[in-house]
């Protein structure tokens, strides 16, 4: 099970934000890397994760820094009682695969499993720790986010409710659902084409 809250913020934010997380003592800056994540749905529309009734993201992600390499596959999907809380309440499956085996699984993906690429992004992502929390500082091609996730399933509510304080952060400013939803969100606000490729090369939104 995953508990987090998410807070977005304009890309010129980062700095301010990521002072904010050195300041907090309790916190072991970690590192900041490259990602691109690919998103797939199921070949067959009767079983689409997109559909309300399942809310899931399957997840392909190569991530990559001066100390990190690894390619990821993973699961995600919102539960029906996340919002009875200020916090997301999410199942997570995670899996690793040797990095250097990244295009043998997308060729399988596509061409073998003929999963449909709903859409594929990047990001840079900024990670603070302890043994109780993760905070990390997304930057997207469209906007900042700051995620705030207990390690913990013992009293999440209180380990991210400390960490809101300390950021000074107001739960009714967090935003509920993913970052696809607000990417498309934004788009509409904006009158921007939409792509499925989110990349810091494409003409984006932004988020004001």
């Amino acid at each position: 099970m995953e508990y987090e809250i998410r807070f977005y913020y304009p890309l010129e934010d980062y700095n301010e934000k990521l002072t904010k997380l050195k300041n907090i003592k309790e916190l072991k800056f970690e590192d900041k890397k490259y990602e691109i994540t690919s998103q797939f749905d199921h070949s067959t529309k009767k079983y689409s994760f997109y559909s309300k009734k399942v809310d899931g993201r399957f997840r392909i992600r190569k991530t990559q820094s001066k100390i990190t390499n690894k390619c990821m596959i993973s699961w995600k999907r919102r539960l029906n009682d996340t919002t009875i809380e200020n916090y997301n309440k999410e199942e997570e499956i995670e899996l690793s695969i040797k990095p250097e085996e990244y295009n043998n699984l997308m060729f399988i993906i596509n061409n073998v499993l003929h999963m449909k690429e709903v859409e594929t992004y990047e990001r840079y992502r900024t990670s603070f720790s302890n043994k109780e929390v993760e905070i990390v500082l997304d930057e997207y091609p469209f906007g900042l986010a700051l995620e705030i996730e207990a390690k913990k399933d013992t009293n999440p509510k209180e380990i991210i409710d400390k960490y809101v304080k300390l950021l000074n952060l107001n739960y009714q400013d967090s935003y509920r659902l993913s970052w696809d939803d607000k990417y498309e969100e934004l788009c509409k606000q904006q009158n921007k084409e939409k792509y499925n490729k989110v990349l810091f090369s494409k003409d984006m939104p932004k988020v004001m």
